[in-house]
């Protein structure tokens, strides 16, 4: 038996978090706040991916205190893309807000993310105009959108990081697309929905120390790479027929360098046959991602495993999984 849907929270806004003790609890009051400005029936729903403080703690208290925050604690850290989207997936709202704890996903813009989705558009984002970072993150997203464009089977909309809200049919059409690494930003536009965007200047962290560092944002984006991009299957096959044509010009260089006594040339072509290895470990590598992923798929395993939920009721389900909205609407 699943929830009635006039008992249904017309919003849940759902919060990653991993060690955010010094965010979470205003974090929450800031999203109360922004939610009752608009008159919105809401829920809260906090997944926590394995913190080591006292995230949890500070979130149980808060479920103590008010019925309308959850909890989902996750037996391990699921990473980036599998944890906050299970908790999307168990929303129970007709519409469902994604953010994070830190602040950077400003709660001033619920209350228009609300305003659009109840003028009928399916699904709002957030788009950062401009946000402070190292010149090596700055290469990495760049580098990111620029691969996306050129292998992407659609097209992403940059310095999009999820942040917004979705309607309850969005939702159930991407978690039918059952994906074991679900590069959720990019699922937005597959799904083809009408997309409008908000810019915002994204803020600092409010508290806390990020847990993105180079090595967490490149996996990251190779994984969403990997996972919406067949033609990296064809790319390599391309690149090898250029470079075996280089590499025949460049061993006839070597031959010529021998006999000339020029060594300069040698170490130009040693050089070219490491950028060789370099792109062919490369390919092999994203393609190796492809390769886990169809894995994934074939072992249908779960985005995240549980190991406690709070102020959840026996019979809430979330939204994803239940086609009586499309049936009775949803407000879009």
């Amino acid at each position: 038996m699943t929830l009635p849907l006039k008992s249904r929270p017309e919003v849940t806004v759902c919060i990653a978090c991993r060690n955010e003790e010094a965010n979470a609890e205003a974090i929450a009051a800031a999203v109360c706040e922004k939610m009752e400005s608009v008159g919105a029936d809401f829920d809260i729903i906090f997944i926590d991916n394995e913190s080591s403080d006292r995230t949890v703690e500070i979130v149980k208290g808060m479920c103590a205190r008010d019925p309308r925050i959850k909890l989902i604690k996750n037996t391990r850290n699921y990473g980036q893309m599998r944890s906050p989207t299970h908790a999307i997936y168990e929303a129970g709202g007709r519409a469902v807000i994604s953010m994070c704890a830190d602040f950077q996903d400003s709660p001033d813009l619920l209350p228009e993310f609300v305003r659009r989705w109840r003028a009928g558009v399916p699904i709002v984002l957030g788009i950062r105009e401009r946000e402070k970072s190292g010149l090596i993150l700055s290469a990495v997203r760049s580098m990111s959108y620029a691969m996306q464009r050129r292998f992407g089977d659609y097209q992403i909309i940059p310095n999009a990081t999820g942040f917004g809200i979705y309607d309850a049919k969005v939702v159930r059409a991407i978690e039918q697309l059952n994906e074991p690494e679900p590069f959720f930003r990019g699922l937005l536009v597959e799904t083809g929905y009408k997309i409008e965007q908000i810019p915002f200047a994204r803020p600092p962290r409010a508290g806390g120390r990020s847990k993105n560092n180079f090595f967490t944002l490149l996996d990251f984006a190779l994984n969403g790479l990997a996972g919406s991009s067949g033609n990296l299957l064809r790319a390599p096959l391309y690149v090898a027929f250029l470079f075996g044509l280089l590499t025949a010009a460049c061993m006839l260089g070597a031959v010529w360098a021998a006999f000339a006594g020029q060594s300069w040339q040698l170490w130009l072509f040693a050089a070219m046959l490491e950028g060789q290895f370099t792109l062919l470990f490369l390919f092999l590598g994203l393609l190796g991602v492809q390769v886990k992923l169809i894995s994934d798929r074939t072992r249908n395993q779960p985005l995240v495993l549980e190991e406690e939920r709070v102020n959840f009721p026996p019979d809430y389900k979330g939204t994803a999984s239940t086609p009586e909205y499309e049936k009775a609407g949803t407000g879009v």
